[in-house]
């Protein structure tokens, strides 16, 4: 009988949870649902929409109903759309590539990342701080953001400097997919290295994929598969992270070598290679993983206020800049040094 009971009691009590956290799931999923509205019907990425309209209902998260459930899409619902992504990649597209474009994103997104640690120490923002910016220019951007941001230590600032750093590559990402194209004809890079250069400096896949095609077939699957290198390697980076800023839990236990969602990660990049999931499985992944990532930075825009964004002052944005501006330096050198005309 103690049987029965112990599962009923746990039933209860996983559905007391769920009344509880429902209101602000809710709350962060529709703000989700109107940000892509706004993306398909008037263009803009979607995600820095999700994040404008979350910062708007700033209220919902300091006082109410909703606050457990904001704080669970910002912290659960957001690691199972970083593990998600692992369903995007497979190593036969890294294969693909051969050994020298590996090498140099590793090189890149290894030197970006040191620059933003280095920048930032400099400038007084702390090494976390350039951590997270340096990686999430280094690695996918807002994706990047939000999986480092998972990993370090948890601060009163943490949720403003991810939400400044989604801001700030997805704002960059945009005026990259822009301009960068117009460098590529400007440098006559070829339609192979000027997918390399894109997929390889290019922020977020959406505007790598906007950039890369908008010159040509080739350039654009070339920018693709690069960018999905780029995205492969937020495992390592986010493995290094959570070893060197590892921090014990309210219990003083250390944390697990690497944290579920990263597991997960890994392991769908694993089955994504084999080729055996359906299309439509992929598919039908990938958008939830999108959707889960929208949601979770609408609730992240939800529990920041506009009036400590100020607080920041100019030297994130100048970070920001000065490591976008290095990487691309970085790509364009070598391609120029490798010919470039492929």
């Amino acid at each position: 009988m103690t049987e029965p009971s112990g599962i009923a009691e746990r039933g209860g009590a996983a559905i007391a949870t769920l009344r509880t956290q429902f209101p602000g799931l809710l709350a962060a999923a529709t703000v989700g649902l109107a940000a892509s509205f706004l993306s398909d019907h008037y263009g803009g990425p979607t995600m820095l929409y999700a994040l404008l309209l979350g910062m708007a209902f700033h209220f919902l998260s300091q006082e109410g109903r909703c606050v457990e459930g904001i704080a669970t899409a910002s912290r659960t619902v957001l690691r199972i759309g970083v593990a998600l992504l692992g369903m995007r990649i497979t190593l036969g597209q890294i294969a693909e590539l051969g050994l020298e474009t590996p090498l140099l994103m590793v090189v890149t997104v290894a030197f970006t990342t040191l620059v933003g640690v280095g920048a930032a120490r400099l400038m007084g923002l702390g090494r976390a701080f350039g951590v997270l910016t340096g990686g999430a220019v280094a690695v996918c951007g807002a994706s990047a953001a939000l999986a480092i941001a998972a990993v370090l230590p948890r601060t009163e600032q943490s949720e403003r400097d991810t939400i400044f750093t989604v801001i700030g590559v997805t704002t960059l990402s945009t005026v990259a997919m822009i301009l960068y194209p117009m460098i590529v004809s400007g440098f006559g890079l070829g339609p192979n290295s000027a997918g390399i250069f894109l997929g390889g400096t290019i922020h977020d896949v959406a505007q790598v994929v906007g950039a890369g095609y908008s010159l040509s077939t080739q350039t654009g699957d070339t920018a693709t598969f690069v960018k999905l290198l780029r995205v492969a390697m937020l495992l390592p980076i986010v493995m290094v992270v959570s070893l060197a800023f590892g921090v014990r839990s309210e219990q003083g236990k250390k944390p697990p070598l690497l944290p579920l969602f990263l597991v997960a990660f890994a392991v769908l990049v694993g089955i994504n290679s084999t080729g055996w999931v359906p299309a439509l499985v992929t598919t039908g992944l990938n958008d939830l993983s999108r959707w889960c990532l929208v949601t979770a930075i609408a609730a992240l825009g939800m529990k920041t206020s506009l009036k400590a964004m100020t607080q920041l002052g100019p030297k994130p944005v100048i970070l920001l800049l000065v490591e976008t501006v290095l990487m691309a330096a970085l790509v364009l050198a070598v391609l120029l040094v490798q010919g470039g005309t492929a």
